[in-house]
């Protein structure tokens, strides 16, 4: 029997914004195969930091982990996208010190969880969904620097990756610019249950997954 636990932040842990509705975890388990187990250990609010401390308490039968993690990492930064520069090349350094900055702490995160020696997939960061064009347009392009240093690590480490930004691409599939919703977490549920079934954790190579 397979047991699949979720790290990380609200992306998983979503159900105080889905007004009394089904979240991640809840339809994880009607999508997963009979006798498989799925708990959430996500936290709302956590950051790449947080993810040691839900270790702690992972099930003593976890067989599978699957993080999704960095968003409000990125959101802790997201005020230099109102800060002024006096040159692109300082604009630039700016936002490389971050990318760098988050980089060290996504590795730190995954040393913990990679030394645990159970199957692991991780997730990137989804486009988010602001209602004004100019804050989205900004917010997707800042969310690359964080989003290539996930992609950097699931790759060189053959860690297979869900691709949120890919899955969550419909304005309907968030509760709110930065949350998902049931129809959200439906596409992430079954994005989860098709690489936990399908994904050969053995071969210890990287695999994209961009779609339900």
């Amino acid at each position: 029997m397979k047991h699949i636990v979720l790290l990380g932040d609200s992306i998983f842990d979503n159900a105080a914004y889905v007004s009394g509705g089904p979240d991640v975890v809840k339809q994880l388990r009607e999508r997963l195969p009979k006798g498989w187990q799925a708990t959430l250990r996500a936290v709302d609010g956590s950051v790449t930091s947080g993810v040691k401390a839900q270790l702690h308490r992972l099930p003593p039968d976890a067989t599978h982990l699957v993080i999704s993690v960095g968003g409000n990492d990125a959101l802790g930064q997201s005020g230099i996208l109102d800060q002024g520069a006096r040159s692109v090349a300082e604009a630039l350094n700016g936002l490389a010190a971050i990318r760098e900055q988050f980089g060290r702490s996504y590795r730190a995160m995954l040393e913990p969880v990679l030394a645990l020696g159970l199957p692991t997939a991780v997730c990137t960061i989804y486009d988010a969904c602001y209602p004004e064009p100019q804050r989205q347009r900004l917010v997707v392009t800042a969310l690359t620097l964080f989003n290539d240093c996930i992609t950097r690590e699931a790759f060189a480490r053959g860690l297979p990756l869900i691709d949120l930004r890919l899955i969550c691409d419909q304005k309907e599939d968030y509760a709110n610019p930065i949350e998902p919703s049931v129809r959200g977490g439906e596409k992430i549920a079954a994005a989860i249950t098709r690489l936990v079934t399908e994904h050969d954790f053995s071969r210890r190579r990287a695999e994209v997954f961009s779609r339900a």
